[in-house]
């Protein structure tokens, strides 16, 4: 194969998806879940006898208590306050910069990541309505405060008046669902030696929506569950499909004089 018939890495490196339709695509699904937060209105009383059930589930099975993690912010206010924070603040834009990052820089495995936390998304807002749950912070069984409320901030208003978001949407986890999904995507797009550091995202937010009593141990399992099966069904791109796109626009170094004359000479005998 000569430098004609050779394919180069300008024309492997994957198209970058158009970013209108990108944008269309996030303001298309913006609207499904408001959909789904609208449907999931007037479910406040079996949302409290599912997380009673949750609540007897997870101390039948021994799982950990969450008053342990809640109990070791509760012993500074700043300590509490930044647990708070993160939950408010880090959830969106970690998991935006990341899909800006792969959109720039790793085109197909922009593709990926969006279609497997629209599978995510899109699985968990189907269970939020097959399976209202009250969050922790609500069920006066746990014993939990609403952190949130106490220290601040709080993203929240009274369950009754917000128009933003399905407070009895706890399972799954959508905040661990993401941050988990962040984590092993640069885990598998990048080639540090550190970059199994990017698990500190996820391992970070457990320990935040679980503190702050927003979530249940088992909100973060389901979560999990749900993203290996969508990563199990959407396979990652290829090794080719990340060097494409380090290479693209770099030219192929032209062949030695020698090694352009062996080729030129095996073309021309194979073709007798």
């Amino acid at each position: 194969m000569n430098a004609r018939t050779e394919p180069s890495q300008q024309e492997a490196a994957p198209p970058r998806p158009s970013l209108v339709r990108e944008l269309l695509l996030v303001a298309g699904f913006f609207l499904v879940y408001k959909t789904g937060r609208q449907l999931a209105a007037g479910h406040t009383a079996e949302a409290f006898r599912n997380a009673d059930r949750l609540w007897d589930l997870e101390r039948a099975v021994h799982l950990p208590r969450e008053g342990a993690v809640q109990h070791l912010l509760l012993h500074g206010d700043a300590l509490v306050r930044a647990a708070n924070t993160y939950y408010a603040t880090v959830h969106f834009p970690a998991t935006l910069a990341f899909l800006v990052w792969l959109y720039l820089r790793r085109p197909a495995h922009y593709v990926w990541a969006r279609r497997v936390l629209t599978a995510v998304t899109g699985a968990a807002l189907l269970l939020h309505l097959a399976f209202p749950l009250a969050p922790p912070r609500m069920l006066a069984a746990t014993g939990l405060l609403d952190t949130a409320r106490l220290y601040g901030p709080s993203v929240y208003g009274p369950p009754q008046s917000d128009q933003l978001s399905n407070q009895f949407a706890a399972m799954p986890s959508l905040h661990f669902g993401w941050a988990l999904m962040v984590a092993l995507g640069l885990i598998a797009v990048t080639r540090s030696r550190w970059r199994v550091l990017w698990l500190l995202h996820p391992a970070l937010t457990l320990l935040v929506i679980v503190g702050t009593a927003n979530h249940y141990w088992l909100d973060a399992l389901a979560a999990t569950a749900l993203l290996g099966l969508a990563l199990a069904l959407l396979p990652r791109p290829g090794p080719t499909a990340t060097t494409a796109g380090r290479g693209a626009g770099r030219l192929l170094p032209a062949p030695r004089r020698g090694e352009a004359a062996g080729r030129d000479a095996v073309l021309v005998g194979a073709g007798r």
